[in-house]
């Protein structure tokens, strides 16, 4: 067995691999941002939160990271391995497509002829093999989520984080994006966490919805999605598919309350 691929062994799918429990934040403003929020999530589950702005759906993401320290009950991960996708791409202007992709798996001192494989075998799997010298400013904003999404996956992490990744994108490229993520979904087996607005891209992408609360967010309603991966772009059309959507949203105006 390699180094890289000593690294990067996973948990099986099935496997909890993201823990809320009890989980609170309250700012030294005093602003209460998260309250009691439990949540599990195993490898081969998508799970998506939607809720009114300013709920703390990014800010749940920012403390399973890392990036913010709960101030009540507990997170548990793996922060070594964490793959996480930010609303925008952050590649670095003055790198290749290659040179970023391999930037994750440099940094956790993985050799190069390794982390050079592992980056080509991203890039294809996002579709982006043409596009391996090319600069960032060259890229569409479509390409430049693949590049970012790409980064992550060379870690091969159990876990992504997904912080509205598609907002800033059209609708059309959006659908495509969700399509690859879905794809990648499958094919990888990792925990998703992934923050959105929109109702039709959590039921298309997701296992489990969650609906959370307004200021101080709390999980108020769970949705299981039943539809079999892989899901077909027509599937948003579907009867079944706009009925949930419908439930969720009404759950969601009802949070607002």
């Amino acid at each position: 067995m390699t180094s890289a691929e000593s690294a990067l062994q996973s948990p099986e799918v099935g496997t909890p691999v993201l823990s809320f429990d009890h989980t609170q934040m309250t700012f030294p403003d005093g602003t209460e941002a998260v309250r009691d929020v439990s949540l599990n999530i195993s490898r081969g589950e998508f799970v998506t939160i939607v809720g009114p702005s300013g709920c703390g759906k990014s800010t749940l993401l920012k403390i399973a990271s890392g990036l913010l320290e709960a101030t009540g009950g507990n997170v548990t991960v793996d922060r070594d391995r964490l793959g996480y996708v930010f609303q925008d791409a952050t590649l670095l202007p003055w790198r290749t497509v290659l040179s970023n992709v391999e930037l994750l798996a440099e940094l956790h001192d993985i050799p190069k002829v390794e982390r050079r494989q592992l980056a080509l075998e991203a890039i294809e799997t996002v579709g982006l093999s043409g596009f391996v010298n090319h600069y960032p400013r060259s890229l569409s904003g479509g390409m430049r989520m693949r590049a970012s999404l790409a980064r992550t996956l060379t870690l091969k992490p159990p876990v992504f984080l997904f912080d509205e990744p598609f907002g800033a994108v059209d609708e059309i490229t959006r659908e495509h994006l969700n399509d690859e993520t879905q794809r990648l979904f499958q094919s990888e087996g990792f925990a998703g966490l992934f923050i959105t607005h929109s109702i039709a891209e959590a039921v298309f992408m997701s296992t489990r919805v969650m609906v959370m609360s307004a200021r101080p967010g709390r999980i108020v309603a769970e949705f299981d999605v039943p539809f079999e991966y892989p899901r077909k772009p027509e599937l948003r059309f579907d009867p079944e598919f706009a009925a949930l959507s419908g439930e969720i949203s009404r759950e969601l105006r009802g949070s607002h309350q």
